[in-house]
């Protein structure tokens, strides 16, 4: 069997989540986990993905290929951290994707329906003046061996318990 996944969803009718997300990612060095993030901010109706102190150019075709048509979708803004921070509006809530000792279980914690995701980097994740600035932080549970998750994985599970949290819960 073949399957068409945009002539399947367009035959759907979910209805869209009320708010967009924001979804910022600090020092981000992989250009196939930029173009992942755009894709997946994309697929929940988002239209930017912001990328904090961004200290590397990446190659461009990297992003496009791995991000697909929603290169074309999704705006990508590079901005230093102080510049998003400013720039949130006062009724977004900044969430850190982080394990810390305040995090909580993303699956047990009722996300904000005006919400500003922020992922750390690859190798660092965030510093803490980063996630004191968050109104939350959520961490992915994992029973398996393996306690660490790529980035754009990462943002993809807490991203679409967000929208069903949105659009499935009453």
């Amino acid at each position: 069997m073949e399957t068409n996944s945009v002539a399947f969803f367009q035959s759907q009718h979910y209805p869209e989540p009320a708010h967009k997300p924001i979804v910022a990612a600090l020092k981000v060095k992989n250009p196939q986990n930029v173009g992942s993030l755009m894709r997946l901010v994309d697929n929940v109706g988002g239209d930017t993905l912001y990328l904090l102190d961004d200290e590397n150019p990446k190659r461009e075709s990297s992003i496009k290929k791995t991000a697909g048509l929603s290169y074309k979708n999704v705006k990508l803004v590079a901005v230093s951290s102080e510049v998003f921070f400013q720039s949130i509006p006062k009724d977004y809530a900044l969430v850190a994707i982080e394990t810390n000792e305040e995090s909580t279980n993303v699956f047990t914690t009722k996300l904000p329906d005006k919400i500003a995701f922020l992922l750390g980097s690859e190798m660092h994740g965030l510093p803490e003046k980063h996630i004191a600035r968050c109104a939350l932080s959520v961490h992915i549970p994992m029973t398996g061996r393996c306690k660490s998750m790529n980035i754009s994985h990462a943002l993809s599970v807490t991203l679409f318990e967000w929208l069903r949290q949105q659009l499935f819960i009453n």
